[in-house]
């Protein structure tokens, strides 16, 4: 039995400019403010948190729960609000729907853009404000990093297996 090597034309799945897709990350986070807000106040009164700092650990791992759920989900289903909003829509490198598990892994891998700064950063004592700056400062060159790249493409969608694409004409 001989091998059938399916060749799929990828040509038309362009990826969205950078600035369009960094102002739909931007638009993602004030969406998110909103979950995690919600998401915050159902651990505190779960929990029966009385101070911010207590159960600081358990409302991290929650919330990346959450988040974990939101990604996968919406990245199953292709777009998030944000991305409907500016036309944009998450596929596999094929260009079709994603998997639950192709969706969750990007997700793992979409922290690429926050653990390297924070790690780095965690044996010090920086301000928040410096913080700040450093972690935005490296998203700032992560996202220039992918004019390196070949189809425009972040490197974790790659490295997922998936890529977002421009739905406008």
């Amino acid at each position: 039995m001989t091998g059938l090597m399916v060749c799929v034309d990828t040509n038309h799945l362009k990826a969205p400019h950078l600035l369009r897709r960094l102002a739909c990350w931007l638009y993602e986070g004030l969406l998110l403010f909103g979950v995690v807000f919600i998401s915050a106040y159902l651990f505190s009164a779960l929990s029966q948190t009385r101070h911010a700092l207590d159960h600081r650990h358990g409302l991290q791992a929650f919330l990346f729960l959450i988040f974990a759920i939101y990604f996968t989900w919406f990245g199953h289903k292709g777009q998030t609000l944000a991305m409907k909003t500016w036309h944009i829509r998450l596929v596999d490198a094929q260009g079709q729907p994603l998997t639950q598990m192709r969706a969750f892994g990007r997700y793992i891998l979409s922290w690429i853009w926050f653990l390297p700064p924070l790690a780095a950063l965690a044996p010090y004592e920086l301000s928040g404000s410096e913080t700040l700056v450093i972690c935005l400062g490296w998203v700032m060159v992560w996202a220039l990093t992918s004019r390196f790249q070949a189809q425009g493409q972040f490197w974790h969608d790659i490295w997922a297996g998936t890529r977002l694409v421009s739905t406008s004409n």
